[in-house]
């Protein structure tokens, strides 16, 4: 093999001179010969099947409609996309000539290593801007592969990153010291392996993957450890941090901080006489912490100081418990993922705190998505900005101005601060500072590039920990959070600049801020306690560090059960800290309403904040929060959102749920929602999620199109529909035979009071057959006098759960459902039967409940008796408009029928008496159909009803059907479900005046615009009552409350145009290529420097200025022109 590198190397080196283009698919085949690798395909008349070729088309769509092909230089499906340097326009012209170095320094030879000699390169810069773009344009069938790779052929091979396989962000591989593979390089072994892994198998350089394995095994020796100790006495907490001690002390060995192999040798001598452990673990910290010789390894060791090894107590151990230490240690810690310590800190949470503070692990690919869209996506494009200026100015012979524009861009980039105000172990903020490290190592090439010189003083002025602030309850918790970050940081370290750190080694910045990031009060953190009752006095909001970007995974507790997690104390401290907040809200809330606050106040540092939330975030309670900032005279804008995420499995204590994403910006902007279309290994620690891009305007919803979270509530529909009983007390379900003990049939008036009971799984699946306790209307003094029975039944089942509850309104009316729906029993009151539909359901199904049946909170009830209502609810018209109102809930994503969003704004069509008839003829028929066949089949459901007639709709032909699906097809008469159900679709399309097939996004912007006609009616006094004899009696006068619903329809009224052009910036280079990418951008498509120079003040006398921002951003890859005269900008992936 040496041989043949040898002849490699002298064939190709210094191959130069203009021929890349020439040469590039014989260097790449003749590599491939070198490596053993297979040669490319011949290229296929269809694209579809060309997965590893040279010349491999793929399509640019135009903003114009006009379609153009692009051609990437070697492809090799689910492993690269390959650009050569040079990379030509359409008709094959070169881009442009060989870029010259700076004046007065040489180049470097080709194909060798040039470290700071190395020049300025703008054809590989635009080259991997092409590759990256290319990605982009992959067929949908195509996962974008995990490497870009840009070849300068006869010098070297870049090599670029990204294993979320999301197309975007592709970074420096494995780190800035090592991307650029030189031919010279090509001698070492471990340099081909990994050339062969990026052809062959390119997932197995993951570092994450070999991360997680020693994650697990490290882990499971650990606990062991942990246990021990435990078992012991020695308190849980402070195990936790002797343990992250001896963690870090492995670390530290591994990156040479310590010598080679001594704490390794250390523990092995302390295996055969553990009793020396304590001692000589002590010696070695308070060495570690002064800098200071040590007899436990018989050497002088750096400084390290920090607040860690402050407590330097080391507890005993038995030679077992040594053994594992010393097998964890022996794992290579260099490339250890640093969010290990959080899955330790995880496994260490008393399960009781875990429930309370809901603290559950976020994977990496997660974390990174959503660091990417808050921090790095903006920082990058300031990146491609400044760029694009020092290339401009090298360009025009100002070589110092080129260096001094990339240093202050490093300057910044080291004073950005980040803040994650619920840090939990550090993830985050690790996972931030490791992707502005890869940032730095970036711009510190540039630097080197330019022909400059890396600051002198790194050490003081790098991307560090300072940079990255946490706020976090778990005192434990913060402390290794700041342990993390130096860990990571001291990693990054090395891999940008392969020199020792300074002394001291580890700062006390005291970044991480241990305390309540919602609520403090008088006294904090100790509540005061009078007359045995806990209180917060003067509870209200802390403050909270100045940050440039706010991003993090606050705990995840539902409105609903803050008073039960928290306190009930605490819950009322909060809710008095935060007067504008509903007491609905989700927990996050409260940290996305801040940040929001935070964002839009007047001169404040915050550019975006970005949260993982529930995806609950798009519900009503949570949109009442984001609403009143979206659409503020000074809003702020979602800029990225990702409403239903799968949330991985990853330990046993994850949480069974779905997640959201949102990232928000000041001002009114566009943003770009990813909607799943694929997930997979979500149950391991490496989950693959793929995305459908849509960009426009994000709404509240977290929908891009029809706003429907702009409709609003209609009187026509007041009063009418509710969530079910909300017991609060097992005991009040009875089966019939208890009923009949507790005297039904027996006492007289009884069967009014012990009914019938429905939730929603008696709808979906088969009726449980139970009754329910119903005593409201009554004193407990009538109970006990009128039903003796039922009196003692409740008071032993359900009085003694009732007297622990927090909310004296329950414990003191015990006797009582928590909640008996006052305002929904009138609705139902003399009426033969209502509809009814399961909140939470896989399918949206509407039937009619007997008016005998009590509904549970699971249930929405309707107080209409009609078939009319019923056929309307039951068309595809009000399910698509429910499945986008409502919400979604749980593992299986179910969507879910929110009353207050998708009954009371729905507009019913104006229909004929006919017309009802009509529609009401085929719901009863449908709702006694379907009634019929679950009373004859005892295996039939509702969901399986509508899983097959799904599955028919989907175009399977029944005779395609499986076997059980075949049977419920037969027994069930599904054909018949679905020629009703069509029917009715017709028949209410008719009465609305529109086409049954109307496209989904078509209906909902007609109903949305419909809302909004009804509501314009009834501020006239129009006023369409579903059910008149009802409504009017109780609600008819009351038009005060239809005015103020229609003062808070009100948009904010634009902010009037000035008709002040801008000024553009004679002096300022980098807000010159600001303002022109930001003219493109705007503009939307293609635009000439004429244009673009008329939004200025002076007009076209800085024309010749922005063509030639424009000349620089094209050689940069950053914009694409078609006609060599005007530009557009070329979106990210």
């Amino acid at each position: 093999m040496t041989a043949a590198v040898e002849a490699f190397i002298r064939r190709w080196q210094g191959q130069e001179g203009g021929q890349e283009r020439a040469n590039y698919a014989l260097f790449l085949t003749e590599l491939c010969d070198l490596l053993g690798l297979p040669h490319a395909d011949p290229a296929s008349a269809t694209t579809e099947g060309n997965s590893y070729v040279f010349e491999r088309v793929v399509r640019e769509a135009g903003r114009d409609g006009t379609v153009s092909s692009k051609r990437i230089d070697l492809y090799k499906r689910d492993c690269f996309v390959l650009e050569a340097k040079q990379s030509r326009l359409s008709g094959d012209k070169k881009l442009l000539a060989e870029a010259p170095v700076l004046p007065g320094i040489a180049a470097a030879p080709r194909g060798r290593r040039a470290g700071a000699n190395r020049s300025w390169d703008v054809l590989m810069m635009n080259a991997r801007t092409q590759a990256e773009n290319y990605v982009r344009l992959l067929p949908e069938s195509h996962e974008p592969p995990p490497f870009v790779l840009v070849c300068d052929v006869g010098h070297c091979i870049e090599v670029y990153s990204n294993f979320r396989r999301d197309g975007k962000a592709y970074d420096q591989f494995p780190d800035r010291r090592s991307f650029r593979i030189y031919l010279e390089d090509l001698r070492d072994k471990e340099v081909r392996d990994r050339l062969v892994a990026i052809w062959s198998d390119p997932l197995s350089l993951d570092p994450s993957r070999h991360a997680a394995k020693v994650t697990r095994e490290i882990a499971t020796r650990i606990a062991r450890v942990s246990q021990a100790l435990e078992k012991s006495g020695y308190p849980t907490e402070e195990v936790a941090m002797f343990l992250m001690r001896v963690l870090f002390t492995m670390f530290a060995e591994d990156v040479d901080l310590l010598p080679k192999d001594s704490f390794k040798e250390l523990l092995k001598v302390c295996v055969e006489t553990p009793e020396i452990f304590p001692g000589m673990m002590e010696d070695l910290w308070r060495a570690m912490d002064e800098g200071d010789f040590t007899a436990a390894i018989r050497q002088k060791v750096r400084k390290f100081n920090g607040a860690f090894f402050k407590n330097r107590r080391a507890l005993k151990l038995g030679k077992e418990e040594i053994g594992e230490l010393a097998a964890a240690a022996s794992h290579d810690w260099r490339d250890v993922e640093p969010a290990i310590f959080g899955t330790f800190l995880e496994q260490a949470l008393d399960p009781t705190d875990r429930r309370r503070l809901g603290a559950h692990y976020t994977p990496r690919a997660y974390v990174e998505r959503l660091v990417i869209a808050t921090v790095i996506d903006p920082l990058r494009a300031e990146w491609d900005s400044v760029r694009s200026t020092a290339d401009r100015q090298k360009s025009d012979g100002k070589a110092e101005a080129a260096i001094r524009t990339v240093q202050a861009f490093h300057d910044k980039l080291c004073e950005i601060r980040v803040l994650d105000p619920a840090c939990g172990t550090g993830n985050f903020l690790y996972v931030s500072l490791e992707l502005m490290k890869r940032l730095e190592g970036e711009v510190l090439e540039a630097i080197n590039d330019l022909g400059g010189q890396e600051a002198l003083s790194l050490e003081s002025h790098s991307v560090d920990p300072h940079q990255f602030l946490g706020l976090e309850l778990n005192p434990r918790a913060a402390a290794i959070a700041e342990l993390v970050l130096w860990i990571g940081h001291l990693q990054w370290h090395f891999r940008n600049s392969g020199a020792a750190p300074s002394e001291p080694i580890l700062k006390a910045f005291r970044n991480i801020q241990n305390l309540d990031a919602v609520l403090t009060w008088d006294g904090y953190p100790l509540p005061q306690v009078k007359d045995g009752v806990e209180t917060y006095p003067n509870p209200r909001r802390p403050d909270w560090p100045k940050a440039d970007y706010i991003v993090g995974n606050p705990p995840f507790v539902g409105g609903k059960d803050i008073r039960a997690r928290m306190g009930g104390a605490y819950a009322q401290a909060l809710w008095k800290a935060h007067k504008h907040m509903n007491e609905s809200a989700d927990f996050v809330m409260y940290w996305w309403d801040r940040s929001a606050e935070i964002l839009l106040k007047a001169k404040s540092p915050l550019k975006r904040f970005g949260f993982v939330t529930t995806n609950s975030i798009s519900q009503v309670f949570q949109r009442r929060v984001m609403e009143p900032y979206l659409n503020a005279k000074k809003p702020l804008s979602l800029v990225m959102a990702i409403p239903d995420h799968p949330w991985t499995k990853v330990t046993r204590d994850s949480a069974a749920v779905r997640i959201a994403m949102t990232v928000a910006e000041a001002g009114r902007k566009d943003g770009l929602l990813l909607e799943v279309t694929a997930e997979e290994a979500v149950e391991t620690d490496s989950p693959v999620i793929l995305f459908a891009e849509k960009r426009g305007k994000v709404n509240s919803d977290l929908t891009v199109g029809v706003d429907v979270a702009s409709v609003a509530p209609l009187k026509a529909s007041e009063a009418l529909s509710s969530r079910g009983m909300s017991l609060h007390g097992s005991g009040f379900i009875v089966t019939p035979q208890e009923a009949e003990h507790l005297g039904l049939g027996r006492r007289p008036g009884l069967e009014q009071h012990i009914r019938t009971y429905r939730n929603g799984r008696d709808l979906t699946d088969r009726p449980r057959g139970v009754m329910v306790i119903d005593l409201f209307g009554l004193s407990a003094e009538q109970v006990r006098a009128r039903f003796p029975e039922v009196y003692q039944h409740v008071l032993t089942t359900v009085k003694p759960e009732r007297d622990k509850n927090n909310r004296a309104t329950y414990r003191d009316n015990w006797w009582i459902f928590g909640e008996p729906r006052k305002d929904l029993r009138p609705a139902l009151a003399n009426l033969p039967r209502y509809i009814a539909t399961v909140e939470t359901a896989k399918h949206r199904a509407f039937q009619f409940l007997d008016a005998a049946i009590l509904p549970d909170n699971k249930l929405v009830a309707i107080g209409l008796s009609d078939g009319y209502p019923l056929g309307v609810l039951s068309s595809r018209f009000h399910v698509h408009w429910a499945m986008r109102t409502g919400g979604w809930l749980g593992v299986g994503n179910d969507p879910v029928y929110v009353k207050s969003r998708c009954f009371d704004p729905f507009p019913f069509p104006t229909a004929t008496d006919a017309q009802k008839a009509a529609i009401a003829a085929v719901a009863e028929e449908l709702d006694a159909h379907r009634k019929r066949v679950l009373a004859e089949h005892g295996h039939l459901t509702l969901t399986g009803l509508y899983n097959v007639l799904e599955r028919l709709r989907a175009g399977v032909r029944p005779d395609d059907l499986e076997e059980k699906e075949r049977r419920i097809f037969d027994d069930g008469l599904v054909l018949i479900m679905r020629e009703l159900h069509d029917r009715l679709d017709a028949a209410v399309a008719e009465a609305y005046g529109w086409p049954v097939d109307l496209p989904e996004e078509e209906v909902l912007a007609r109903l949305v615009a419909l809302n909004k006609e009804r509501l314009r009616e009834e501020k006239r006094g129009l006023v369409r009552w579903l059910r008149p004899d009802y409504q009017i009696p109780r609600f008819g006068s009351e038009k005060e409350k239809a005015e103020q619903l229609e003062a808070d329809l009100g948009l904010p009224a634009e902010a009037a145009g000035t008709g002040v052009r801008p000024s553009y910036p004679l002096t300022d280079e980098v807000a010159q290529t600001g303002l022109v990418i930001d003219a493109l951008i705007e503009t939307g498509g293609a635009v000439d420097a004429a244009a673009i120079a008329a939004r200025f003040r002076q007009g076209q006398k800085v024309r010749p200025a922005v063509s030639s921002v424009l000349a620089s951003l094209h050689r940069m890859g950053l914009i694409s022109t078609s006609d060599g005269r005007t530009f557009a900008y070329r979106r990210a992936a």
